[in-house]
């Protein structure tokens, strides 16, 4: 058999689950990889080495935490860090907060939340709405959100709901002051107590509870009479009922969407009172309230503001639509049956106009678009060709500049999307560390990570220009070959970048190293392996193939951009691809080196266990691959 060319010239289908290894057919069999692992994949179809991770802050004795951007203006943005019981507030490499809230370890995996200007509304459906407020750049507020009340009488405005039997009546025992109200069958417990009832619209405060059947209320707005009357309701939110599980803001309205025994149901503020939900005489800028009726109760997840509000539930995703949204023109249709991740709060994310969402079985991630033809919405699945990737998805956020949508899992891994829906590109890639990714928030251009690093909470970010992770770099005065300020790294060994170069590996002990040489300015990290490994070779002309055929590589031409460093497996193991400079014979290079370096191959392959060739090194040096010529052999 005659020799051939492959000409590989780019990544754009990333890694392919191994499920796909058979289907040579498909387009993406051609532009994928077998394992691209610690690399981003650019949209212009190459690979490079992934941004090391630089240390922001430990957390001692934190087993979880939540990440959250909270942006003021594009020149104050911060960090916010939800753990048990406590916020932390961080800006750039600085927390400039850290005090009391009111959130536990067990509620941290169902919080969401939504911004409006320096307010940050935090949900959970076991505990009250927080609003948690910005003062100052050091001075952070949380405090319980409360509805607007009345002026003269104190009565809420906020949303109720009929909970008991349609037929179950009260009692005043008078009309005005405080007053006995007695139901016709069991009703009050304990924790109605400071909730606010409705009796023919007019409110009244339990504040006391003598039994199931009665209670002692102060009446907020005078009743109608003392006769018993079933026209009644309770506060939509209290301990009694749940509180809100996801909130969001769309047309100058405050939204609520679903609680805890309310699932399926919406409620919005009245316009520009986001803390009025007064449904008064259905007036245009009047609250709204509304429920999202199927064959079934799907549990709301989460509601999202875009082209139109978008409603996540557990059995499908709506749009609700109205131009502008007024009690009367709110039309609910359910668009998708994808359905949303049950287990925790994951939020969806706005990418280049499509919502994306991780769907209810947690292996797909689903791209919610509206088409202008259709008038309607789809739910393409983007992990299709990649479904290996996920396990047990924990958090997600997407950045922007860099068009990465990043999923962390529950196995420790990140797995990143490059999406580029005008080049058509949808691939995925796998970050992995030293430890295991717990949380994830985009603030601005910086993607910032929790990682548990034995047994220890980390803050860290992902820092352009540096290869190491939880990683120091500073620098000094003069040379020196003492430094320290490493204790969140202590019995770990390290790599060290000293003035550009690579010193040898180091065991941090005390919080310090000492450098073989010295240096004025050094990174100081974990190191990391990146992997890049091709599909099985298929020489086939789509009738014809080579599968379970020997197959030789005979040699392969790697296409470099800005590359120190290339370490390749081609049949004798990983070995670093010598570069040439002035006559010499280099295994890394002080200056980015971008061109070809060509390796002659060695021995038989077949099937699926021995790649024609493999990139894998831990070296903190950066390395872009952009394309491989490969000229194989195939068995007469």
């Amino acid at each position: 058999m005659p020799k051939i060319a492959i000409a590989k010239n780019n990544f754009t289908a990333g890694e392919i689950a191994p499920d796909l290894w058979g289907r040579a057919d498909l387009q993406g069999y051609a532009n994928g990889a077998a394992r691209l692992r610690n690399v981003i994949l650019r949209p212009t179809g190459g690979v490079t080495r992934r941004p090391g991770l630089r240390h922001v802050w430990s957390l001692p004795g934190v087993a979880a935490v939540r990440l959250a951007s909270f942006s003021f203006n594009t020149e104050q943005t911060y960090l916010l860090v939800f753990s048990p019981l406590k916020l932390h507030v961080f800006r750039d490499s600085e927390r400039v907060y850290y005090g009391d809230a009111p959130w536990t370890m067990e509620q941290l995996p169902k919080l969401s939340w939504t911004q409006s200007a320096d307010t940050l509304f935090l949900c959970h459906p076991e505990m009250r709405p927080q609003r948690i407020t910005r003062m100052s750049h050091s001075d952070w507020k949380i405090e319980n959100f409360i509805f607007a009340a009345e002026k003269d009488t104190g009565a809420l405005f906020e949303p109720s709901f009929k909970f008991a039997k349609q037929d179950m009546t009260l009692v005043p025992s008078a009309t005005s002051g405080t007053v006995s109200l007695t139901a016709s069958d069991d009703f009050f417990l304990l924790a109605h107590v400071g909730t606010q009832l409705r009796i023919k619209k007019k409110a009244v405060r339990v504040d006391t509870v003598s039994t199931a059947k009665v209670a002692q209320v102060t009446v907020l707005q005078t009743l109608a009479d003392t006769t018993a009357t079933d026209d009644w309701e309770e506060a939509a939110f209290s301990p009694v009922r749940g509180w809100p599980v996801s909130p969001t803001l769309y047309q100058e309205r405050l939204v609520f969407a679903g609680s805890r025994d309310l699932p399926n149901r919406i409620w919005m503020s009245k316009t520009s009172d986001i803390d009025n939900f007064d449904l008064g005489e259905a007036l245009d800028d009047e609250g709204i309230e509304f429920a999202l009726l199927t064959d079934q109760v799907d549990a709301i997840r989460s509601v999202v503001a875009g082209r139109h509000l978008q409603v996540f539930t557990t059995g499908g995703e709506w749009m609700v639509a109205g131009d502008p949204l007024t009690p009367s023109k709110v039309r609910a249709d359910r668009q998708t049956r994808a359905g949303s991740y049950p287990d925790r709060t994951i939020p969806p994310r706005h990418v280049d106009g499509a919502t994306l969402f991780v769907a209810r079985n947690g292996r797909e991630l689903r791209e919610f678009l509206y088409t202008d033809i259709d008038q309607s919405y789809t739910a393409a699945d983007l992990a299709l060709l990649s479904s290996h990737v996920f396990d047990n998805p924990l958090d997600q956020d997407y950045a922007a500049r860099d068009r990465l949508f990043l999923i962390v899992m529950g196995n420790g891994s990140i797995a990143a999307l490059t999406v580029y829906r005008a080049q058509q590109v949808t691939a995925w890639t796998v970050f992995e560390t030293a430890g295991v990714f717990r949380a994830i928030a985009v603030v601005e251009d910086r993607i910032y990570v929790a990682v548990i690093r034995n047994s220890e909470m980390q803050i860290e970010y992902f820092a352009a220009d540096s290869f190491t992770d939880s990683h120091v770099a500073t620098s000094g005065a003069v040379p020196q070959h003492d430094w320290g300020g490493l204790g969140h790294l202590n019995g770990a060994a390290v790599d060290i970048v000293a003035d550009g170069k690579q010193q040898a590996r180091r065991v941090v002990a005390g919080g310090m190293v000492t450098l073989s040489q010295p240096a004025s300015q050094v990174e100081i990290g974990l190191p990391y392996t990146h992997e890049i490994r091709p599909l099985p070779a298929e020489l086939g002309n789509g009738t014809m193939t080579s599968q379970g055929s020997p197959v030789r590589l005979v040699r392969a031409v790697f296409r470099l951009f800005a590359t120190k460093a290339l370490h390749v497996d081609i049949g004798r193991g990983l070995r670093a691809l010598p570069f040439a400079r002035s006559g010499e014979v280099l295994d890394a290079v002080p200056e980015a080196f971008s061109g070809d370096l060509e390796a002659r191959g060695l021995g038989w392959r077949r099937g699926t266990e021995q790649p024609l060739w493999r990139i894998a090194q831990d070296v903190p040096q950066p390395c872009t691959l952009l394309s491989v010529i490969t000229e194989v052999k195939g068995a007469d």
